[in-house]
């Protein structure tokens, strides 16, 4: 379990302890914080992860894509095989992902293969709002439309990841209703 930081502590924070707290939130790119950190102080969660999403946004396509290309994919055997980010693999094994059948898993590698070859970066969604089944019928919804589509689309799914993510973080008096 992380430590839970309070608003104060989080605006009075110096550079290196603030990107040590929160540099994991977005998978493997801590600049997310460290571009954050200059915009404090922040007046509630909602603003600290909308500096931290601003960061992001500032990418061009390039940039956004390697920054999508960070994060793992949906994948059984990588949970097992504990190559993930504590995060991702909490966040994966509650949709189930940890316990497929055999014929699932090759099916969801499959899938993530096409939409990785179509798109150029991996599937992302924020497992913690659907259910195993579900997770399979946006993947394959979302193999059909654009790259520039699933570009925003992925951006507003890494959204709702960080978003629960921050909140873990940061104590919930601080957090705006």
């Amino acid at each position: 379990m992380s430590a839970t930081y309070d608003l104060a502590a989080i605006n009075t924070m110096e550079r290196n302890a603030f990107t040590a707290a929160f540099g994991g939130i977005f998978e493997h790119f801590p600049e997310a914080a460290e571009g954050a950190w200059a915009r404090r102080p922040f007046a509630d969660m909602t603003a600290l992860h909308d500096a931290m999403m601003a960061v992001v946004q500032r990418l061009d396509e390039p940039g956004r894509k390697a920054f999508l290309n960070g994060h793992p994919p949906l994948s059984g055997r990588a949970l097992r095989a504990g190559t993930m980010t504590t995060d991702s693999t909490d966040e994966q094994k509650s949709a189930g992902l940890d316990a497929m059948s055999a014929r699932d898993e090759a099916q969801l590698d499959a899938l993530n293969e096409a939409y990785a070859c179509r798109h150029g970066f991996p599937f992302i969604i924020c497992v913690r709002h659907y259910t195993r089944e579900g997770i399979f019928a946006e993947l394959n919804k979302r193999l059909s439309r654009s790259t520039p589509q699933e570009l925003d689309e992925a951006l507003s799914q890494i959204a709702s990841i960080t978003r629960a993510r921050l909140a873990a973080r940061v104590a919930a008096s601080t957090c705006a209703a």
